[in-house]
C-alpha cells in the first residue's frame, strides 16, 4: 500500500483559464483544496500509474522498467531485454487485467526491437512470486506488435497508453510514428485507439469493414490519454496538437478525427488542422487548446463527492503547459461546460490515475522521477 509521505496543504483557487482557448470556459465554481504527500522519489522517469487489487501501486519507467511500491520502497519487477528508449518512446502504458486476483495479469506498451527493427508492442505478462517484494513479472505473451516507429526519428509520437475498460476490453493509444500516411491508413496500427481482448485478438464491437479489426478509432496524431467518464463508460481519449490545438475525442466505432498530414509531395505536414473537415464525416473534438499547445497526456476521470466540482470531471496531466487541466463535460460529452487549471508549480506532468483510495496520484516527468498524492478534504 502507499503511504501518505510529507503533506502540505494547498488551496487551489487560482484556477481561472490562462489565454483564450477553443472550448473554454472560465470557471464560475471554485475547485477543491487538496492536500498534497510525496509518494516516492528518486526514481527513473515514471510513464504510467496502476494499483493492484491489495492497494500496490505499479509503475511503469520510460528506460524500460515495470516497478511496484512496496511499504514506500521502489521493487523492479522486470526490465525486458528488448526495450528501448529513444525520443518519446520506451516503457511507456501500464495495465492491471481486471481478473488479476486470479490470474496475476498486467499488460505494457513499449517500444522494443525484439523483431530485430524497432515496433511499439502490447505485452501480457504475469507477476509471479508469494509477495511484492520477492515479485517479477515472467509469462510473458507479446498480444499486439508492429505499431509503426519513425525510421528518422525513433520513438517520435510512439503514443501508448493503455486502460481497460468497463466493458472488460484492453483499450491502447497509438502514436502515428510522424508517418503521413498512417492515420488514415486502415490497416496501419499507427495513428488509432485500438481495443483488443486480454489475447490481442479484436474485441467484439469494432468496426471492422476496412479497418484492421483490433481498430476502435482513426485519425489520431500522438494520443496518451484514455480513460471512461463514470456512470455511462463513455470512451475519451487526450491527444497532442501540433503548434494549436490539443485536443479530448469522444471516442466511437469507427470515428474518424481527421488527422491527415499528408502534405504535398506526401510529406509529414504539421501544418494542416488537426481536424481536416474535408474528411467526410471527420469528427469534432469535444475540447481543443487552441494555439499554443499544452501537451495534456494521461488523464482520468475522477469520482467522488469530496472532491466537490471536480467529481465526474477529466483531470489530465499537462507537460507544456506544466499543469492539471481539468475539464467537467456535458452530458453529452461533446463540450466542455467549466474547466480549471490547477497544480501549477511542479513542472512537467506526464499521467493522473485516481486510486482506490479515490486520491489522485500523478507522475511528474522528470529524472530522477517523482510520484505525489493530492488528497481531496474528507
Amino acid at each position: 500500500m502507499v503511504g501518505s509521505g510529507r503533506t502540505r496543504r494547498w488551496v487551489a483557487g487560482a484556477a481561472a483559464a490562462m489565454g483564450l482557448v477553443t472550448g473554454c470556459v472560465p470557471p464560475g465554481t471554485p475547485p477543491p483544496s487538496y492536500g498534497i504527500s510525496l509518494v516516492v522519489e528518486g526514481i527513473g522517469r515514471a510513464w504510467d500509474l496502476a494499483f493492484a487489487p491489495d492497494g500496490t501501486l505499479l509503475f511503469t519507467e520510460r528506460g524500460g522498467a515495470v516497478r511496484a511500491l512496496v511499504d514506500g520502497t521502489p521493487v523492479t519487477l522486470g526490465v525486458p531485454a528488448d526495450a528501448v528508449a529513444s525520443g518519446e518512446g520506451g516503457m511507456m502504458g501500464l495495465a492491471v487485467d481486471p481478473d488479476f486476483a486470479t490470474n496475476r495479469r498486467i499488460y505494457t506498451c513499449f517500444l522494443s526491437n525484439a523483431s530485430g527493427a524497432l515496433d511499439v508492442r502490447i505485452v501480457r505478462w504475469e507477476v509471479e512470486g508469494p509477495d511484492w517484494a520477492s515479485a517479477a513479472v515472467g509469462k510473458r505473451a507479446d498480444l499486439v506488435a508492429g505499431m509503426p516507429v519513425s525510421a528518422t526519428q525513433p520513438g517520435r509520437h510512439s503514443g501508448c497508453r493503455l486502460r481497460f475498460g468497463p466493458d472488460g476490453f484492453l483499450w491502447a493509444t497509438t502514436g502515428d510514428a510522424v508517418t503521413a500516411t498512417a492515420p488514415q491508413d486502415p490497416a496501419s496500427l499507427g495513428g488509432k485507439v485500438l481495443r483488443v481482448t486480454t489475447d490481442g485478438e479484436a474485441a467484439p464491437g469494432n468496426p471492422g469493414g476496412a479497418l484492421d479489426p483490433r481498430i476502435y478509432s482513426l485519425g489520431h496524431r500522438n494520443p496518451q490519454g484514455v480513460s471512461f467518464r463514470p456512470g455511462d463508460g463513455a470512451p475519451f481519449s487526450v491527444e497532442h496538437g501540433t503548434g494549436c490545438d490539443d485536443e479530448v475525442n469522444a471516442l466511437v466505432p469507427g470515428g474518424n478525427y481527421g488527422w491527415d498530414p499528408v502534405g504535398g509531395s506526401g510529406n509529414y505536414d504539421e501544418s494542416l488542422p488537426m481536424t481536416d473537415r474535408s474528411i467526410p464525416g471527420a469528427i469534432p473534438a469535444t475540447w481543443s487548446s487552441g494555439c499554443p499547445t499544452i501537451a495534456p497526456s494521461g488523464a482520468t476521470f475522477i469520482s467522488g463527492a469530496e472532491w466537490g466540482a471536480w467529481d465526474g470531471a477529466l483531470a489530465m496531466a499537462v507537460l507544456k503547459g506544466s499543469q492539471l487541466r481539468v475539464l467537467q463535460l456535458d452530458a453529452a460529452g461533446a463540450t466542455v461546460v467549466e474547466q480549471w487549471i490547477s497544480f501549477t508549480d511542479y513542472g512537467r506532468v506526464r499521467v493522473a490515475v485516481q486510486g482506490p483510495d479515490g486520491d489522485l496520484y500523478v507522475a511528474l516527468d522528470r529524472d530522477p522521477g517523482t510520484i505525489l498524492r493530492l488528497t481531496p478534504p474528507r
